[in-house]
């Protein structure tokens, strides 16, 4: 049902996951495209997705619009290569925007240099 919408957004959410680690990414969707496409109403259109290490780590089954990205997310080649590299939340707020965060900590010796750095 959202799959094909999904499909067309990849793209941009793929070149988005690749700069999250620089900073939160955000990218406003068109709203006409979901309304069209189904029922999100009755089950709201925002949900949080979870990725560790490329799967998805959060229960996602009761929103066909975040069951239907995780899924085109996994089923790309070139996204599933990025999800794997980290821990990556992908929201989606009543406005239409999707957030991508990178939230892979940082390792031991990065932390010790970014810390060292701010005193």
């Amino acid at each position: 049902m959202y799959t094909y919408i999904w499909n067309k957004y990849l793209p941009v959410i793929r070149i988005l996951l690749k700069k999250s680690s620089g900073g939160d990414q955000l990218l406003s969707l068109n709203r006409d495209d979901f309304e069209r496409a189904g029922t999100g109403r009755k089950a709201g259109y925002k949900f949080v997705i979870e990725y560790t290490e490329g799967k998805v780590s959060n229960v996602i089954s009761g929103s066909d619009l975040a069951s239907h990205l995780a899924a085109a997310m996994l089923e790309d080649p070139a996204t599933r290569v990025v999800l794997k590299t980290g821990h990556f939340q992908v929201i989606l707020n009543t406005k239409f925007q999707l957030t991508i965060k990178n939230i892979t900590p940082l390792p031991a010796e990065s932390l010790a240099v970014a810390v060292s750095e701010t005193e």
